[in-house]
């Protein structure tokens, strides 16, 4: 229990503020396939949730022996771009969870600034935070580095270790740890399955939940009253 209110609530955005996960994954899914490239849609989560698309990408060629170029990434970006503008929902309860919760947020996510924009402005939810957007792309290591998150304190004028993170990978859950701050576990997006909230809570978050309508309660049960 912290013996007052965080300076800072952090989200992550794919997974936590939208359900973006299972497009991404068809995209990618649709990148190995072009790239004849042999690997379960199970396996290809694992690799690649919670992480850039950089990183993603940077793995799987080393573990195939590829390389996979930088023409088809950009193919894939901005056939996941249109997706995302034409197919994505908010995380059911998110709206009404944030009109709840008076504590500075801000988010930082492993996604493109431009893919961010666009997931928050189809799901009705850029204004919320707006300029407090935090990319992958701003540091030189993304998670599970703390540096994304500190860099997100940094620039909001928060101490680390009183900052909250909302996020829904180990990556993230590792990354918000490094970092010093508390880490609340998100398992109710689409994409969780058994393995992913197994994976999750070996990750050791300070809780975890599954309907976001909960977390202004779950905020406000972590604070010395």
């Amino acid at each position: 229990m912290l013996n007052q209110a965080p300076d800072l609530i952090i989200f992550d955005c794919d997974g936590v503020l939208v359900d973006s996960e299972p497009i991404s994954l068809e995209a990618l899914c649709e990148v190995m396939f072009s790239q004849n490239i042999e690997i379960s849609k199970s396996e290809l989560k694992k690799l690649s949730i919670g992480k850039s698309m950089k990183a993603t990408v940077e793995t799987i060629n080393a573990l195939f022996g590829k390389r996979i170029d930088d023409a088809t990434i950009d193919v894939m970006n901005a056939s996941l771009l249109r997706r995302l503008a034409r197919d994505l929902r908010a995380i059911s309860g998110i709206r009404s969870a944030l009109s709840r919760i008076s504590i500075p947020k801000c988010v930082a996510s492993s996604s493109g600034l431009a893919r961010i924009h666009i997931s928050l402005r189809t799901a009705g939810m850029l204004e919320e935070f707006r300029p407090n957007i935090f990319s992958a792309d701003m540091v030189h290591i993304g998670k599970p580095a703390p540096d994304l998150f500190l860099l997100a304190a940094k620039t909001m004028g928060a101490n680390p270790r009183r900052c909250v993170v909302i996020e829904d990978s180990p990556a993230g859950i590792e990354a918000a740890k490094k970092a010093g701050m508390l880490a609340f576990a998100f398992c109710g997006g689409s994409h969780v399955d058994d393995d992913l909230a197994a994976a999750v809570h070996s990750s050791n978050p300070k809780l975890i939940f599954g309907d976001m309508s909960d977390l202004p309660a779950l905020l406000a049960s972590q604070f010395a009253q």
